[in-house]
């Protein structure tokens, strides 16, 4: 089985260089390596240019989202496997690939194997000796994934009207459902630098919720759509609650941003059915 690396970034050229040269490390290498630069105003279409003179890269004059650069990365990869990571993140283990493929190769219906990660955005997952057993799982992270392509192009796949956030929930919801994995493995661990650069832990509160309440409304069957959705509501202020009133007072930003999407959300609903809801609901959520 072939592997494909895709890597959707924004003006992080330092921390996607040093992603590209353990990337160049990598034994057996991948058969290729895929950039979407999603409006950059630094030198990261230069540095991937350098560190990896076969990328493919995809230059997003106007700014897509990660969610979208993904999906076109997903449906122009040519490896069998994509290997999904951020720019700030890369495998601990050169012979990563070595690792995972028989993986897919022993189980056919293995649609996303995901790995822990070691990252400054959770400072003891550093020194952390065991991150336990492999388990199916509900969730994953686009900073240390694979994902099989062939069961992607089956699914609809990251929804790229989410911009950033939630598009693997989403997704992990569509492989259940449909009778696929997602399995979480130690195999291989991932160190994630979490470079705070481009990012608003506020702001992605309120992307997380407003896609996580779409999610509902384009996967959930009805009438319990309607049950899910507010519990969705309740549950994400009731976070911003714990956060204080700062965040309690800017809670109405992503309730507006989400009502605007919902004409949207039910004209391309592809509900899964309630017994499959219901399986990925019981599934820990193993990030």
């Amino acid at each position: 089985m072939t592997v494909s690396v895709m890597i959707a970034t924004r003006n992080r050229a330092e921390e996607l260089r040093k992603t590209c040269r353990v990337l160049g490390q990598l034994n057996p290498p991948p058969l290729e390596v895929l950039v979407t630069a999603d409006s950059c105003t630094d030198k990261t279409v230069k540095v991937a240019m350098c560190e990896v003179p076969g990328a493919r890269l995809f230059i997003n004059e106007v700014g897509k989202g990660s969610v979208a650069s993904r999906d076109r990365m997903m449906r122009e990869a040519r490896g069998d496997l994509v290997l999904a990571l951020d720019d700030d993140s890369y495998p601990e283990h050169l012979d990563c690939i070595a690792r995972f493929v028989p993986i897919f190769q022993q189980h056919p219906q293995l649609a996303v194997l995901h790995f822990p990660q070691r990252t400054d955005e959770y400072p003891e997952t550093l020194t952390q000796p065991n991150f336990g057993l492999e388990h199916l799982a509900r969730s994953f992270a686009n900073s240390g994934a694979v994902l099989r392509r062939s069961t992607y192009v089956q699914l609809p796949g990251f929804e790229s009207r989410f911009f950033h956030m939630y598009e693997e929930p989403d997704y992990a919801l569509q492989c259940v459902a449909a009778g696929y994995e997602v399995l979480f493995s130690p195999i291989v661990t991932i160190r994630h630098h979490y470079s705070r650069q481009v990012r608003s832990e506020l702001r992605n509160h309120h992307r997380h919720a407003r896609n996580e309440l779409w999610s509902t409304l384009l996967r959930c069957p009805f009438p319990f759509a309607i049950g899910m959705a507010g519990w969705r509501v309740f549950s994400q202020f009731r976070y911003a609650a714990r956060r204080g009133w700062s965040w309690i007072i800017r809670e109405p930003v992503w309730w507006w941003q989400a009502l605007a999407g919902i004409p949207y959300c039910l004209g391309k609903r592809r509900p899964v059915s309630w017994a499959g809801y219901k399986r990925w609901l019981r599934l820990p959520e193993t990030r």
